[in-house]
């Protein structure tokens, strides 16, 4: 009795009050307090999270409304790949559209229609977050 069930707690406390600079709310577990401390200093060495994310989070936590990020643009030279039914596809964005196996389609989702026979949207097909508009 009085023994720390986990002989690394106190080095770990200690840890996290060197690289947070204060110590930790109560309770918390060993190996969460670890991956914490893990993260910070990643994202002290490599700068962290962009500021639109950090802000987006930030309007999450208070439970305001979040404005729609902008869609991805796809500028000419841009290269898509993508593995369907055991064969890689692969597209490239050029002035006039995108051009896949010697052909030249007006959108990624008449490309996506193609490779698969059914409706799909495009940009969700390749991957990409939102709506692809050609730059």
């Amino acid at each position: 009795m009085g023994r720390d069930p986990n002989p690394e707690r106190p080095a770990t406390l200690e840890h996290w009050e060197v690289v947070f600079g204060s110590p930790p709310p109560a309770y918390l577990s060993v190996p969460f307090m670890q991956k914490a401390i893990h993260y910070e200093q990643q994202c002290k060495a490599q700068g962290g999270l962009p500021a639109t994310t950090r802000r987006v989070l930030r309007q999450i936590a208070k439970g305001e409304a979040v404005a729609k990020i902008a869609p991805a643009k796809l500028s000419a030279g841009a290269h898509l790949v993508r593995d369907w039914n055991g064969r890689t596809y692969q597209v490239h964005v050029t002035e006039s559209g995108f051009e896949m196996d010697g052909k030249t389609w007006s959108s990624l989702s008449a490309i996506a229609k193609h490779i698969t026979g059914a409706t799909w949207s495009g940009p969700r097909f390749f991957g990409l977050n939102s709506k692809a508009k050609r730059a």
